[in-house]
């Protein structure tokens, strides 16, 4: 359900922001330059917070937890990937499902990121920024490569939001490829399969926390 573009993306972050590359800005618009930074000081932190030996699963969930929060907007994600079935749901199932949303992506993505704890961290696999640019109102696009020794890059864009003061990831492309609307897809069938009831994904979501835990 959590798809494998998504992990893809958020383990672009683990790559050492030491030789990530921003691009000259000439008259590059101030919010995506200031964007493009965003992302790099966030992939910054993803080291500084992650990649640590011995560090225990539940360590690794609760510096995830505050790692996704930080750099995504998790409630518009979570909301955007409903879709409209948000809108026919009850608060108490759109409080659970938050919960749900968020639990799935901590408890699966910290297990797969303590692969990049201590030894097993390739120290060759790099996140290159290779251009940003505005879009529309609010947004800004960040380009990026995940630059592999033994294998060719993937591409990797950030759409990032600014909210007030601070800013945020609310999408990530794989290859042109739209996390969030692979996601909504895979929600969405998860609901018409249950007959259209919210009550069918959130049991779902309750299956895969379960598990993951």
């Amino acid at each position: 359900m959590i798809t494998r573009r998504f992990f893809i993306a958020c383990a672009a972050l683990l790559a050492f922001a030491g030789t990530v590359a921003l691009p000259t800005a000439g008259r590059a618009d101030a919010r995506s330059e200031a964007a493009a930074k965003f992302i790099q000081d966030l992939g910054a932190r993803a080291i500084d917070v992650l990649v640590k030996p011995d560090l225990g699963r539940q360590e690794s969930m609760q510096r995830f937890r505050v790692l996704l929060n930080e750099g995504f907007d998790v409630p518009y994600i979570s909301r955007f990937v409903l879709g409209r079935t948000w809108n026919t749901a009850t608060p108490a199932q759109q409080q659970e499902y938050g919960s749900l949303f968020e639990r799935l992506i901590v408890q699966v993505y910290a297990d797969r990121f303590a692969q990049y704890s201590g030894q097993n961290l390739d120290v060759n696999e790099t996140l290159k920024i290779t251009g940003h640019r505005p879009e529309g109102e609010n947004d800004a696009i960040v380009t990026s490569q995940i630059i592999r020794p033994d294998a060719p890059p993937v591409a990797v864009d950030w759409r990032v939001r600014q909210r007030g003061d601070a800013m945020k990831v609310i999408d990530v492309a794989v290859e042109g490829v739209s996390m969030s609307v692979t996601q909504r897809s895979e929600f969405s069938s998860v609901v018409q399969r249950g007959g259209g009831q919210m009550e069918a994904l959130l049991q779902t979501l309750r299956q895969r926390v379960g598990s993951a835990g």
